[in-house]
């Protein structure tokens, strides 16, 4: 939740943790009522490739500019710093269940923004300081648009209202 430089968590890395958010995440994002003919499905495909891809091509990005962090430990924090995306996907739905309008809008706003900014600095604790000094900007930015990306798909979420055939 807090990136603590510490090379003992970096050691530690799985990929189950990042498996289930992103998994949690799309699940959320899939949201079409049950009864509807357009169900949603190919939406949590697209969540899972987007966020898979994006940060297998920003571990490659960070290992080609001369990092010093292993591709498992950046797939590892690139998925665990989806996290508070989650969280704003949560916060969005519960938000979402009350009437449309500038203040519905607002509050997903500002949570997603927070979110956004929550996770590219966690993330960027571990990549950035794994680069060296002149390349830290090349990495940084794959990064502020892969979070941008998936909190972009959360704030434009609207579930869908099925009406009878």
């Amino acid at each position: 939740m807090y990136p603590k430089k510490s090379s003992a968590l970096l050691r530690d890395w799985d990929l189950w943790g990042p498996l289930l958010l992103c998994v949690t995440l799309a699940l959320m994002l899939q949201g079409g009522s049950v009864d509807s003919k357009d169900d949603g499905g190919p939406q949590f495909a697209e969540v899972f490739v987007i966020v898979w891809f994006g940060s297998v091509v920003i571990t490659l990005n960070s290992k080609l500019l001369g990092g010093t962090i292993s591709f498992f430990q950046s797939l590892c924090v690139l998925g665990y710093c989806i996290l508070p995306l989650t969280v704003a996907m949560v916060v969005c739905r519960l938000v979402l269940l009350g009437r449309a309008g500038a203040v519905n809008f607002s509050i997903r706003l500002i949570v997603v923004i927070a979110s956004f900014g929550w996770s590219t600095f966690a993330s960027t604790a571990f990549l950035a300081d794994s680069q060296p000094p002149s390349r830290k900007a090349l990495v940084v930015y794959p990064i502020f648009l892969f979070y941008f990306v998936i909190g972009w798909m959360i704030l434009t979420f609207a579930p869908s209202h099925s009406g009878g055939p």
